[in-house]
């Protein structure tokens, strides 16, 4: 019984794709589009140059110029200064990925990469700038306020977060590593390891964009009067949401909030690729989802307040 139970909803999107091939096309042609001409080129590059540094040693120059900063700031070890940096800077999944390569590399312990994963994993500034703030809303006089909030809000929760995973320490200690000072030659062999894994990587991205691109195409147009389609749907895969949110509320000071909220969860496409990114490290998946919940509705909050004050 619980096997056709958990089975229904298989069996319902397949009878719905199944009958409007023209809204799965749509869906999936978008959501290629969308991978090949935006995700592909921005992500790739940077998944390709962060595995080159953990194989080249190119990570301990990172180490040691940033590390002690970002241990006063975040508490992380020397080596977690990078999953900070690629987080902050690349998007989404790229704080998971390079969080998960850091524990399966050994250079930070379970726990930091756990910690990592909680406020590390976010939208790119360039994103933000250029697809939130100049193509969606139309607003540079919102390009700070949405800036700060979305940098600032991981930044503030990371404060909290840290204190279940430090365990009293004042920061998470760095790994020792007998070959952490050995010289490593990047060779075509090296290349060729870090070309195969960024392109797997990347195209199971695509994969999960196009996925649930076509899930968002199977209703067809929504409007504002189906409430629980409004609400749900833009969850499912962020940038698409946030068109659909923008679409459907006039109101700045409703979509707003609700944008900044959607944006700062990074929808549930994003939480696969970052399931996908972090399998088997060990690393905990609910309670990244909780987090990012947090970080979601601090976020909006933070909007709602600044559209109410200025």
């Amino acid at each position: 019984m619980k096997q056709i139970i958990s089975a229904l909803p298989i069996v319902f999107l397949f009878l719905a794709m199944l009958f409007s091939p023209k809204a799965v096309f749509e869906g999936a042609e978008s959501g290629l589009l969308l991978w090949f001409q935006i995700v592909f080129p921005t992500l790739f590059p940077f998944m390709l140059i962060s595995g080159l540094m953990l194989a080249g040693g190119g990570i301990n120059i990172i180490a040691r110029l940033f590390g002690r900063m970002f241990s006063v700031l975040f508490a992380t070890s020397k080596n977690g200064a990078f999953a900070v940096i690629t987080g902050f800077l690349c998007g989404y999944p790229m704080g998971a990925k390079v969080s998960a390569d850091l524990v399966r590399a050994g250079r930070i312990t379970q726990n930091e990469g756990a910690y990592l994963l909680s406020f590390c994993n976010n939208t790119s500034p360039v994103f933000i700038m250029n697809f939130i703030v100049w193509k969606t809303l139309g607003r540079e006089d919102l390009m700070i306020p949405t800036l700060l909030i979305l940098v600032g809000v991981p930044v503030f929760l990371s404060l909290l977060f840290r204190r279940f995973y430090l365990k009293g320490e004042k920061h998470f200690p760095d790994v020792d590593q007998k070959d952490t000072n050995i010289r490593k030659t990047v060779d075509f062999t090296m290349l060729d390891a870090c070309l195969t894994d960024s392109f797997e990587s990347i195209v199971n991205v695509g994969l999960y964009i196009i996925f649930f691109s076509i899930l968002i195409s199977l209703p067809g147009n929504i409007t504002a009067d189906n409430k629980i389609l409004a609400v749900i749907l833009p969850t499912l895969e962020m940038t698409n949401g946030i068109l659909m949110v923008n679409r459907l509320l006039a109101d700045l000071s409703v979509s707003y909030p609700l944008i900044l909220g959607l944006t700062s969860f990074g929808g549930f496409c994003a939480a696969a690729q970052t399931q996908c990114m972090i399998k088997d490290t060990g690393l905990p998946f609910l309670p990244y989802i909780i987090q990012k919940l947090t970080a979601a509705a601090a976020a909006s909050l933070a909007g709602a307040l600044y559209m109410r004050m200025f």
